[in-house]
């Protein structure tokens, strides 16, 4: 339903970690974050680039958008670089494997410039390479950031409330606006706090690093011009 030119970006952890369980796998988060070693990386990438982003596609065209389904390795979209062990709030140091990192430069603009003048619809999953032959598990959140500053284009993260709320209580409570300022007072006075932390952060870099804007809505209103809750600078 939204007009013009797009791309998706999508992730699929309730998917990954049922199917780990399935496999026999105990999945592992730390952060937040999925530990991924090599079994874990096979079952991720068969969850996010196998059934979700199939199931995406299919969906899509059912509904006459023209998807086509990528992940990074596919026409070197994306590229990542392996995390390396890093310190966490508690002092300790966590290794999480196959994971990558993505910037706006590690994004293939011009290769998804030329998918979307073809008329298709780029939906990307989460899991990348290294150029070198190693696939790497990715924050979709992430990926979503840098796609967007890598096109200047509009950041639209979808979520299950219909934007980011002044009283968490209240769903009717949805911003207009929230700027880094009004974030930063509202993250000490503890009105913002959990998941919402990381996608307003998100927001503000793809901000800083070239996305024309950014903004936070929900699944039944994502496709609507200024729905939700515009974060700026």
């Amino acid at each position: 339903a939204m007009p013009g030119p797009k791309v998706l970006v999508h992730g699929g952890g309730v998917a990954a970690s049922r199917l780990q369980k399935s496999l026999g796998q105990e999945p592992r988060m730390v952060e937040g974050r999925r530990v991924t070693d090599s079994d874990a990386l096979e079952a991720v990438t068969m969850a996010y680039a196998g059934w979700c982003n199939k199931h995406i596609c299919a969906l899509l065209q059912s509904a006459g958008c023209n998807a086509i389904g990528l992940s990074g390795c596919d026409a070197s979209v994306i590229t990542a670089k392996k995390r390396p062990p890093i310190s966490l709030s508690d002092g300790s140091v966590q290794d999480y494997g196959f994971v990558g990192d993505v910037t706006p430069a590690s994004v293939n603009a011009g290769i998804l410039e030329k998918f979307i003048g073809l008329g298709l619809v780029p939906v990307l999953c989460a899991i990348n390479h290294d150029g070198k032959g190693l696939l790497l598990n990715t924050n979709a959140d992430t990926v979503a950031a840098s796609v967007a500053s890598a096109l200047k284009a509009e950041l639209v993260c979808c979520l299950e409330l219909p934007g980011v709320l002044s009283d968490i209580a209240d769903k009717g409570s949805v911003m207009k606006c929230i700027s880094s300022d009004t974030f930063e007072s509202m993250k000490k006075d503890g009105s913002i706090a959990g998941g919402m932390i990381p996608k307003i952060s998100n927001c503000l870099r793809a901000l800083r690093e070239g996305a024309s804007s950014a903004r936070i809505t929900g699944s039944e209103s994502f496709w609507k011009a200024g729905a939700g809750t515009e974060v700026v600078l």
